[in-house]
């Protein structure tokens, strides 16, 4: 990796940060008096923790990783765009990414102004650790990699992901979004190997709480604080920081749920393949099936008209032809194979 100094932007790196005043503050008070709050309707009253260090302390134990090393934001979206906002200077520098991916790494590239080039998967939708390598130059600042990937639902291969570690001297993020739902093992466990990397995982899967907009970046404790630079003071608000407390409180809960969506993906692996209009369902590590249909569109459309909703990928980079279906619920999942078989 280069010096992280030669790797953010030297607007960032000389920037000062502003500093709130609950930033100011260490210890136990029972008077405040210094962030211009209304004095009434406790506890919502006051500006939440902007560095959320309860919350960071419960997801540092149940992660095996230091509070330092971690990021929480406003969803993962958050972490993507302060990453390319602290690393990309506009106009000047590019990412690498993978094709196809989530769509919402090109998007943050987009709106900062910074170049974005795509690699195209190969035809088992692994990555071409070569291609990808080539298509990196002296303004590559960051690799955007997502292990689950969405929309094709596969692990990239490790040992791939490893070399590109190994080899690319910027920022790379692997994106595990979708990790509690494989058996592979998650990247934290190798933070302390590689100090380029960082990893994205979220509330809004596993532990079945998107409507709170709670995601974690995980890296160097250095790479952290070049992000909590450049974040707005209270982006994690007091009753997303209390929902997530609660909720990882709750981690049998959550592994159970876990066990069951895994049950229904192999049970829609077992049952999709029997319906006429269904042509392939490709691996998946994720909480979702990517599947090749007849028609896609026209499937879609009489889905839709059932009122059952999955995603259109058919234009998307190597989806011809397939839609992308989230694993629901039991009752769900027997409501989407009977429409199928009676389309």
């Amino acid at each position: 990796m280069k010096d992280l100094k030669d790797l953010v932007r030297r607007n960032v790196w000389n920037m000062k940060p502003y500093s709130s005043a609950r930033d100011e503050f260490q210890g136990n008070a029972s008077v405040f008096l210094d962030a211009n709050e209304n004095p009434y309707n406790g506890p919502y009253n006051r500006y939440p923790d902007p560095m959320q260090w309860e919350l960071k302390e419960k997801i540092a134990a149940l992660k095996g990783v230091k509070r330092e090393s971690i990021f929480l934001g406003n969803g993962s979206d958050e972490a993507i765009d302060l990453v390319i906002r602290a690393f990309c200077e506009p106009g000047a520098d590019n990412i690498v990414s993978i094709d196809p991916s989530y769509g919402m790494y090109e998007v943050a590239a987009n709106v900062n102004n910074v170049a974005f080039r795509k690699v195209r998967l190969d035809d088992r939708f692994d990555l071409d650790t070569d291609r990808l390598l080539e298509a990196a130059d002296d303004d590559t600042k960051v690799i955007f990699l997502c292990s689950p990937n969405n929309p094709t639902g596969n692990n990239l291969s490790r040992d791939r992901l490893y070399q590109v570690l190994d080899a690319f001297q910027g920022i790379v993020v692997i994106d595990e979004a979708y990790v509690d739902f494989s058996t592979e093992p998650s990247f934290l466990g190798e933070l302390e190997n590689f100090p380029n990397l960082m990893v994205l995982q979220t509330m809004s899967k596993a532990w079945g709480a998107a409507g709170i907009r709670l995601g974690m970046a995980f890296a160097s404790p250095e790479i952290i604080t070049v992000l909590n630079k450049i974040k707005y003071p209270y982006n994690v608000n007091l009753l997303t920081q209390e929902y997530a407390l609660s909720r990882l409180n709750e981690t049998r809960n959550k592994e159970m749920q876990v066990e069951t969506i895994i049950h229904e993906r192999e049970r829609l692996q077992e049952e999709l393949p029997k319906i006429n209009c269904v042509r392939k369902i490709y691996p998946t590590d994720a909480n979702f099936l990517l599947v090749e249909v007849t028609d896609a569109n026209a499937i879609y459309e009489k889905l839709v008209q059932r009122g059952i909703i999955v995603r259109n990928r058919t234009n998307v980079t190597l989806c011809n032809g397939c839609l992308r279906i989230t694993v629901g619920k039991p009752d769900e999942n027997k409501k989407l194979i009977m429409a199928l078989k009676e389309l």
